[in-house]
């Protein structure tokens, strides 16, 4: 068997387009997966683990806190307890998460939650949502970037924020395509001067207040008292709810962290729970605090300007550099806002890889690309971000509702899935204890869920409903078609082993070394199943006695749901070796001469080329075969669900003057 040759960022050069060219410069060179060390290279420190997924969570303390604080009205003095909820909801989500990243240290959040412990169908659902709702991840801090962005823009210039936007999303989209890596290093300064601005804001702004504690508590208490006489506690306790559901924002992106630990630096789940440690405790702080800051300094809504903004501004007008100290607090949000779309970036392709792996979605969504990031995943999250963004027109308040419902829908599912765990593990020591965090965060998650739903639907929730809806319905329609076609491969698997029954198992001819003189049958093949042994069955049958030799070649995909660690590239190395094996056992029992060669890479078709090349200029007389599935009517979504890796390989081989066949395996 031929040694593999693992793909490289050197390949044969080729005249490329002025397109290709700028494609280049924009993402990077192809990076080799050669380096064992790539991975290493590749994944995330805690530190920066917490800038590119923990951001996501610290930022929604730009129009959480607001939208909560916003809903109490005139019953301010409910921020106290608001926020004393608030340290204490993060805190029971961030811990259920941590034993979720113990029980799935391999990833996948949400989604791989659901699916193993509510089951496939209940794992669609949860699935659904993430991709929905980190496609609002994107777009909502996208939009909150430029409401804090345009807070110190006059007021005749607004109408230009929908417009920069749009060029912050496709911006981070370029930098997410060069890799995750390479996008959060940058975007770390801007992470640390937030935390730094924030951190003298909130400290200054309830600190300078010291002297005027007993006053505010005197006030709140007023407060309670007159609102229980008008309301009474069951009118109060519904305002609290309502405003502890409404600023549901706040807690968004959590869950990052459990789906994005495939990227994280070994040993991941340690490394993973202290980035969930740091940003539970960041957010925390934050909110609470933005929250009491509020109430201190008696903030109220101002057109044109987000809070955060006004309590700037009135905490800057004490200090020195007040001008100074305000653009770089609101500008850092603003920068935050988009790191945190990092986190919809990175993980948003991720779920739909999963989905994809496990036939959800188009297998195409869980390729990488030469840069080792999900492509198609990251160019999908651009587009329906930027739909979305148009759609509300940068209205967060409008998009927060839409974000929220599917945030709260995927952590009620996990925590309804894990506290089923734990129940059913009854026997295990310190049950009770796991069963009640979960408990309790359902009970949490299901209230947010709920007076959000019934809260806002008509104001844009149906909207989220019905996408999420859809995209469930599109999930099981894909399934169905990939389960047809399995059905049918398998069926051709059988007829063609009935035809080699004949043939004496454990027989395998004494055949002589390949002469590269003689005719030459180089069979083509991604997986061991019926499609490959029916394509070398017809070979045979269309061409008798001609092809003396026969050479397997295949291309080992490093897809994202391969390329999970260091050791992943050798493990695959060693599956493709062992189902080429299966292959020269076969075609030994048929009595033909036969060897086999493989490359291993991220591109199945530039990898296939370059073999191919190889290949024919050790055997002159060859010609190229391959299998391609056929449907009795092509329908334009069986090219989306289906890749023309065949025909892709078959034009590139046809320009270079070499002869390649396709034969077909047809689909009723």
């Amino acid at each position: 068997m031929t040694q593999a040759k693992l793909s490289s960022a050197d390949a044969v050069p080729v005249e490329r387009s002025f397109f290709h060219r700028l494609w280049r410069t924009l993402i990077g060179a192809p990076r080799g997966l050669a380096d064992k060390s790539l991975f290493h290279h590749l994944s995330l420190i805690p530190f920066l683990a917490w800038v590119g997924l923990g951001a996501d969570g610290l930022s929604s303390s730009s129009y959480g806190p607001e939208e909560a604080f916003r809903a109490l009205g005139e019953h301010s003095y409910l921020a106290v307890p608001l926020a004393l909820l608030m340290i204490a909801t993060v805190l029971i989500i961030s811990l259920a998460y941590s034993r979720i990243i113990e029980a799935f240290p391999s990833g996948g959040g949400g989604y791989l939650v659901a699916t193993k412990l509510l089951g496939p169908r209940v794992g669609v659902v949860s699935g659904s949502a993430l991709v929905v709702d980190y496609i609002l991840t994107i777009t909502i801090s996208i939009a909150a970037a430029g409401d804090a962005l345009f807070s110190f823009v006059p007021l005749h210039l607004h109408h230009w924020k929908l417009t920069v936007d749009a060029m912050l999303l496709l911006g981070l989209a370029t930098l997410n395509l060069r890799g995750v890596r390479e996008s959060v290093v940058a975007l770390t300064p801007v992470f640390i001067v937030f935390v730094i601005t924030h951190l003298l804001l909130i400290g200054y702004g309830i600190f300078s207040h010291a002297s005027e504690m007993q006053a505010t508590a005197a006030k709140v208490t007023d407060g309670f008292s007159q609102g229980l006489s008008n309301v009474g506690v069951f009118g109060l306790l519904l305002l609290l709810l309502r405003a502890f559901s409404l600023g549901g924002g706040t807690y968004t992106g959590i869950e990052a962290v459990s789906n994005g630990l495939p990227i994280m630096r070994e040993p991941r789940v340690p490394t993973a729970k202290r980035t969930m440690l740091y940003m539970a405790s960041s957010l925390a702080f934050t909110a609470a605090g933005l929250l009491l800051c509020y109430l201190l300094w008696s903030i109220s809504h101002v057109p044109g300007k987000t809070m955060n903004a006004v309590l700037a501004e009135r905490v800057a007008a004490q200090l020195p550099f007040s001008s100074t100290f305000v653009f770089l607090t609101l500008f850092s949000e603003g920068a935050l806002l988009i790191v945190a779309a990092q986190a919809g970036f990175i993980d948003g392709p991720r779920v739909l890889a999963n989905m994809a792996v496990d036939s959800w979605m188009p297998h195409r969504f869980s390729a990488l690309s030469d840069r080792l990031t999900t492509q198609n995943g990251i160019l999908l999250m651009c587009g329906a971000a930027l739909s979305a963004l148009i759609y509300t027109k940068g209205n967060v308040s409008a998009i927060v509702v839409m974000y929220s419902i599917n945030v709260f829908l995927t952590f009620s599912l996990s925590m309804l899935g894990m506290l089923q765990h734990w129940i059913s593990r009854r026997a295990e020591q310190h049950w009770r204890r796991q069963a009640a965090l979960f408990a309790v965060g359902l009970l949490l998650c299901v209230s947010i869920l709920t007076v959000t739903v019934l809260e806002k639907f008509t104001e844009g929730g149906w909207m989220t409903v019905v996408v999420t809806g859809m995209l469930v319905g599109l999930a099981f329609i894909v399934r169905k078609h990939y389960g047809m076609v399995y059905d049918k491969i398998s069926e051709l698997y059988q007829e063609d082993m009935v035809e080699l029954a004949h043939v004496p198992a454990g027989e395998e001819a004494a055949v002589g070394p390949l002469d590269p003189s003689q005719p030459t049958a180089i069979l083509l093949v991604s997986s061991y199943s019926g499609l490959g042994i029916h394509t070398m069955l017809n070979i045979f049958r269309m061409f008798p006695g001609y092809y003396k030799n026969l050479l397997f070649v295949t291309v080992g995909v490093v897809d994202s749901g391969v390329f999970k660690g260091e050791e992943t590239v050798d493990a695959l190395q060693e599956e493709t070796e062992k189902m080429l094996a299966r292959y020269l056992r076969l075609a030994k029992r048929l009595r033909i001469p036969c060897e086999c060669d493989y490359e291993l890479g991220t591109d199945a078709v530039d990898e296939a080329e370059k073999l191919c090349r190889r290949l024919h200029r050790e055997f002159p007389k060859a010609t190229f075969f391959a299998g391609k599935i056929v449907f009795q009517r092509e329908r334009w979504y069986q090219r989306l669900l289906h890749n023309e890796t065949a025909f892709a390989i078959q034009r590139r081989l046809q320009w270079s003057g070499q002869t390649m066949m396709i034969i077909p395996a047809r689909m009723a």
